[in-house]
């Protein structure tokens, strides 16, 4: 660990040490997760200031409307086929949509019939869930648009219990869901009207244009975007920055906006509302950047939608400022041609943070994922000189210590003193810092740093 750059004195260091050894009597239990709240009518005529409620109260009919148009297009499409209990979809993760295939593979006849499978598996609203193997084959009408994501560790009373059961997940940008069923098939489409393919395209481009709709659909007036839309209620109506949701949302209207060429195709009505958008959603990302002692730093994976303040997610999901998500948005802050002022002092106070906290001469497991797994002792945190650098993926805000969430809803300032199930489980460390500050070296030397005020 890079002390000089890390601590703030003997207080911090003793702190610390509690926190990043693999046993030490200071290890202890430091609070409780509290659960994140939903978006209703009654937060909204509380908390959003008299001239901007119309707006967000119009947001929130349109997604119960929304939500009722799914639900009774699945129980007509049910009746009709004759399906007293829809089936789910089958679980998997669709790696097959990584876009690193050749560039012949994406008119071949497997790819056309994996895209056939994206679209029967859209929802009305324009969107999809989430850890379906639509590689597997189409949807059936009248079976479900979702496979089972209810928690198996799940209890009553837990952050991850639904509201409703039978409805969750639908449709969501949770683990890269419709982003990605987006951009594969936009990049189809893109390849199949090259080839004047176009009627094989019609299909593809049709569920592209209403992908692109849901994206739009789904905004909060101020910008953000909920983890899962219609809204569900719980932690699922929060800005979600986890996985990546919200940024990736962001990315696929920018580059609708700015006519890259999978998205060439689209509309120009589309095209024009997308601009706008992307726009709303970075200046919200700027918004809810965490201030500390006067500095910006990182960002929080969730946000209250309505008050834009750090809030829980799953049991051991707490308010704090979180890496891997904060580097992604880095990432792509840097990656506009000619970002603003406020955009480029984003990035600079982003990289200053993670520089400021990243942990050196420590290790997470062996490197080897499955023998730690097995072991008895599972996967620990362990000193290893000359090891790093690499980032918890919580920090407390605003002392900036890394602390570690469970299954029992405890924080936590010791990795190794919390469930095996949760250790294992979960990437509790990370390097997404090392690429996105090499980028940002570079970066750097073409934008630097606006001057002190």
């Amino acid at each position: 660990m890079h002390i000089n750059r890390f601590t703030r004195g003997p207080i911090l260091w003793a702190a610390l040490a509690g926190i990043l050894l693999p046993s030490t009597a200071s290890a202890k239990v430091i609070g409780m997760n509290v659960r994140a709240k939903w978006v209703t009518r009654q937060r909204i005529l509380a908390i959003v200031p008299k001239k901007e409620q119309a707006a967000w109260l119009a947001y929130l009919a349109r997604s119960e409307k929304q939500q009722a148009i799914d639900k009774q297009t699945l129980k007509e499409q049910a009746k009709a086929a004759g399906i007293k209990t829809p089936a789910y979809a089958p679980h998997g993760f669709d790696f097959v949509l990584a876009m690193k295939h050749p560039a012949a593979w994406y008119s071949s006849p497997q790819a056309l019939r994996i895209a056939h499978n994206i679209v029967t598996y859209q929802v009305p609203d324009g969107g999809w869930s989430k850890n379906i193997n639509m590689a597997a084959g189409p949807r059936k009408p009248g079976n479900r648009y979702d496979t089972n994501n209810l928690d198996r560790y799940g209890k009553p009373g837990g952050f991850d219990e639904p509201l409703d059961p039978n409805w969750s997940y639908i449709a969501t940008l949770d683990n890269n869901a419709t982003w990605n069923q987006i951009r594969f098939l936009a990049h189809v489409t893109t390849v199949l009207l090259a080839e004047h393919k176009d009627a094989e395209a019609a299909p593809f481009r049709a569920s592209v244009e209403r992908g692109v709709e849901y994206l739009l659909n789904a905004q909060y007036p101020h910008g953000g975007w909920p983890q899962v839309w219609p809204l569900e209620g719980t932690y699922h109506d929060a800005i979600t920055l986890n996985d990546d949701a919200m940024i990736h949302a962001v990315e696929i209207l920018h580059d609708v906006a700015i006519g890259a060429p999978d998205y060439k195709f689209l509309p120009e009505s589309l095209v024009k509302r997308a601009g706008p958008a992307a726009n709303r959603g970075i200046a919200c990302l700027l918004k809810i950047q965490i201030v500390e002692h006067g500095k910006k730093t990182a960002w929080a994976d969730q946000y209250d939608a309505l008050r834009l303040t750090p809030t829980s997610a799953r049991n051991y999901e707490m308010p704090a400022l979180t890496s891997s998500e904060s580097a992604s948005i880095v990432d792509f802050l840097m990656s506009l041609k000619h970002p603003t002022p406020a955009e480029v002092a984003s990035v600079h106070d982003a990289a200053a943070w993670f520089k400021k906290v990243e942990i050196d001469g420590y290790r997470w497991g062996t490197g080897n994922f499955f023998a730690d797994r097995r072991s008895p002792q599972g996967i620990m945190l362990e000193k290893d000189p000359g090891a790093g650098p690499m980032w918890s993926r919580f920090y407390q805000i605003p002392t900036n210590l890394p602390i570690f969430g469970d299954r029992n809803k405890t924080i936590n300032n010791n990795v190794n003193e919390i469930s095996r199930e949760r250790r294992d489980g979960y990437a509790w460390y990370n390097k997404a810092g090392i690429p996105m500050l090499a980028e940002y070296a570079t970066w750097a030397k073409s934008h630097p740093e606006p001057e002190p005020k």
